[in-house]
């Protein structure tokens, strides 16, 4: 017997027949012996219908009063699941985030969880009981309702399994697992048994949308076994079906341990700012970056070119699309302070990225990208490394053949396939 949370997002809840499905697989959990809580999303496409009407309501809302509103979604899904569960003979029931409580911070639409008492939904399980816990949301210590901002359920399982001491997490997504790249640009990807926390970070802060970065950190900190696998094939008495995300102890003898590199990502919602002329002297590229971190706009790729004859230097950064505006608008404030001459922005670009534990103890990993592009004709425009990972910054137009080009050139294709 084992101790499961299964997490469902918004597409496996997306009506009662899908909920239906959902609850088909629980009672199959249930049957096996185990005991089970089950983390739920909003239904597809609700979250986003909320967070309108607020902004319809005013544009300068009450972000207290908006969390009350976005966390409703959840509710519904985790009330309804719990009714089609006692439909099928298994005992359910809801457990809204204020009842257990889940405690956060006071951060309203981006809040943190501090705690969770798994006491009520521990002896509920150990009954034989389904808890039903929906995700997203939580509680302040002055009893007031916050969400953990986008793909906060993923948090929420994870959360839940760790205060639980659940043998494994298992997040149910529209994929079957973790693949070595996107399968709809690459037929030959190949699905994962494991993936280290650190690799999976990795993927997902570089555009491997598979799970949410957050619930990794936290599954990493808390040592919680995460699954990932699809909610759409047919339930089976494999524990593990799909991919485990795990310690690196874990995957240690195991030939996925010797796999240089794991996976191929690649992201298009980058934009790549240039500032030309900024002066060459110390403190320059502190007032280009010291009021971006005070906006909360986060930059990832940096590159100060050969400085001129003039004293001066251009300044080539990557941020988030969606962050664009805000980003010009600090930029065009501070320009006494920093100094420039032009601001120019390319949105026409991607950031395409090699992860993988086997760099630690291998070299030549960020040569055989740059000899694999340069083959292809593929321009880099600018690089970031970390210990597992090598990123660059390509035109758009190149993206799905580059990652065509690295995944065969890493020999990351299955050799069965068609």
């Amino acid at each position: 017997m084992a101790r499961i949370v299964m997490k469902f997002g918004g597409t496996s809840m997306a009506g009662i027949e899908r909920i239906r499905n959902v609850a088909n697989r629980v009672k199959h959990e249930v049957e096996l012996g185990n005991e089970v809580a089950v983390v739920v999303s909003a239904m597809s496409g609700e979250t986003d219908r909320l967070v309108n009407f607020c902004r319809e309501a005013s544009p300068l809302y009450d972000p207290r009063e908006y969390d009350v509103v976005v966390s409703s979604g959840e509710q519904v899904t985790s009330g309804l699941l719990a009714i089609v569960l006692q439909s099928m003979g298994v005992k359910a029931r809801s457990w809204l985030g204020w009842q257990l409580p889940i405690t956060t911070s006071d951060a309203h639409a981006s809040a943190r969880i501090e705690e969770i008492n798994s006491d009520a939904i521990g002896k509920a399980m150990s009954s034989g009981e389904v808890a039903v816990i929906p995700g997203f949301q939580g509680l302040t210590e002055d009893q007031r309702i916050t969400t953990l901002g986008r793909g906060g359920s993923d948090t929420s399982a994870v959360a839940v399994a760790a205060a639980m001491k659940a043998d494994r997490c298992d997040i149910y997504t529209d994929v079957d697992g973790v693949y070595t790249t996107d399968p709809r640009i690459v037929p030959k990807a190949r699905k994962l048994a494991k993936v280290t926390y650190e690799e999976m970070l990795e993927l997902a802060s570089v555009g491997a949308k598979v799970l949410q970065t957050r619930s990794v950190g936290l599954a990493m900190k808390e040592k919680v076994r995460v699954q990932v696998l699809s909610s759409f094939d047919e339930p089976t008495d494999n524990p593990t079906p799909g991919t485990m995300i795990v310690s690196e102890e874990e995957l240690e003898g195991s030939a996925m341990e010797r796999q240089l590199i794991t996976g191929i990502a690649y992201d298009k919602n980058e934009t790549k700012i240039t500032l030309t002329q900024v002066p060459d002297r110390p403190g320059a590229v502190a007032s280009i970056f010291a009021p971006l971190a005070e906006a909360n706009i986060n930059v990832d790729m940096i590159v100060q070119n050969v400085a001129h004859d003039t004293g001066s230097t251009d300044v080539t950064f990557t941020v988030p699309s969606a962050e664009l505006a805000r980003s010009l608008d600090v930029l065009e404030r501070e320009r006494g302070k920093i100094g420039y001459e032009k601001l120019v922005h390319d949105t026409n670009v991607a950031k395409i990225s090699v992860v993988g534990v086997g760099m630690r103890s291998h070299a030549g990993v960020a040569s055989k990208m740059f000899d694999a592009l340069a083959q292809r004709g593929i321009n880099v425009l600018a690089i970031t490394t970390s210990e597992i990972k090598v990123s660059v910054l390509i035109h758009e137009d190149y993206t799905e053949l580059a990652v065509r080009v690295l995944h065969t050139a890493y020999g990351l294709d299955a050799e069965d396939a068609a």
